[in-house]
């Protein structure tokens, strides 16, 4: 229902997911704490991405190319009315510094500041999400579906932003290795 009206009331969610409005209540004393608890499941789902995306001692760009696959898998999941703002929890945010800092000590990019590479990573997420599917920018390869070419275009785009000097063979081994779509 929020994909569909994104200030949809508690009482057109409840009627939607066939509760009765009080059931819906009960668990949920507003809206706001309705879209509290997904913004919560969110960012517990992107924690969760960061750990499987092996952030932490996978080589920083098949890190990157497969947290960036997991992350569009989420946005796809979860067009509803949480601003991804929401969902950016500590956790999540230490996380993505890590990545970074990571891609930095491997020489994959030149930008000295994690949050900043973070910041670029979002802003660039953001727009690459509201690419429409036509985009020339998403012109997939034979063998890339429409995600899969945002994926690419993100990680390319992002790489290229922060000072990345690879000819894309790297960035080739990456995408090959990552093919992890839950």
């Amino acid at each position: 229902m929020l994909a569909v009206d994104a200030n949809a009331s508690l009482e057109r969610i409840a009627d939607a997911a066939g509760l009765a409005r009080a059931t819906v209540h009960r668990r949920f004393s507003s809206r706001t704490a309705l879209l509290g608890a997904l913004a919560e499941q969110l960012s517990e789902r992107y924690v969760a991405g960061l750990s499987r995306a092996k952030v932490r001692t996978a080589p920083p760009l098949f890190a990157l190319h497969r947290l960036t696959e997991m992350v569009f898998d989420l946005k796809v999941s979860h067009r509803f009315a949480v601003q991804p703002t929401a969902a950016l929890t500590p956790d999540v945010l230490d996380g993505l510094d890590l990545l970074f800092a990571r891609l930095r000590d491997a020489g994959d990019i030149t930008a000295a500041d994690p949050a900043w590479c973070r910041r670029v990573y979002l802003a660039l997420l953001h727009e690459v999400d509201d690419l429409p599917a036509d985009s020339p920018a998403l012109a997939p390869s034979a063998t890339a579906d429409e995600t899969e070419a945002r994926v690419n275009l993100l990680v390319r785009t992002t790489l290229g932003a922060l000072g990345g000097t690879h000819d894309g063979s790297a960035l080739s081994l990456a995408n090959q290795a990552a093919p992890v779509r839950s």
